[in-house]
């Protein structure tokens, strides 16, 4: 994977540095290795913005920048990809993550589920759900953290072995 395709995706360190939200990190934000881009700092960062992804909270983006910089990752990648959670996709993954939860708790004997748009089913109905769905976004979001952090690995080294080949066939001497 090219550093030059992500790095067009990924937001300025200018702008995330003078983000309002992010002013508490400090000069944390200035640490060079949160800002680079290598296959260890891009699939780390990828595995954390795909399993804050699925934490059903509304911080999501600052609880990824801070585990970014904890971990000295690429901090804009890992806050890009929490938007795969936006508030279109939110409620299948969030529908996902509930059955796979309910699958494995197995749980015969819960009724079943049926979802209304008001304070009293938030009251309720949630009461009902609440261990199935936080299981379910647990294991979905290290299911999809480790999937999306292997096969950004997987991409990376393919397109670095690609390189070498490019480079050594253009070594080569012409044949006349």
């Amino acid at each position: 994977m090219s550093k030059k395709f992500i790095q067009r995706f990924l937001p300025d360190p200018a702008w995330i540095k003078n983000h309002q939200s992010l002013h508490f990190l400090g000069d944390w934000l200035h640490d060079p290795n949160i800002w680079h881009l290598n296959r260890r700092s891009a699939s780390i960062a990828v595995f954390i913005g795909l399993f804050i992804a699925f934490v059903p909270l509304p911080s999501q983006m600052l609880m990824a920048a801070i585990m970014a910089v904890l971990l000295r990752v690429n901090l804009p990648l890992s806050v890009l990809l929490v938007w795969t959670s936006n508030p279109i996709t939110m409620p299948p993954l969030f529908y996902m993550a509930y059955k796979v939860g309910f699958a494995l708790i197995g749980d015969n004997h819960a009724p079943a589920f049926h979802f209304e748009l008001s304070w009293q089913w938030l009251s309720t109905g949630l009461a009902n759900i609440w261990q199935p769905f936080l299981l379910g976004c647990f294991v979905c979001g290290l299911f999809f953290g480790l999937l999306g952090s292997a096969l950004t690995r997987l991409a990376w080294r393919w397109h670095v072995i690609h390189l070498w080949h490019k480079r050594r066939l253009s070594r080569l001497p012409v044949k006349k």
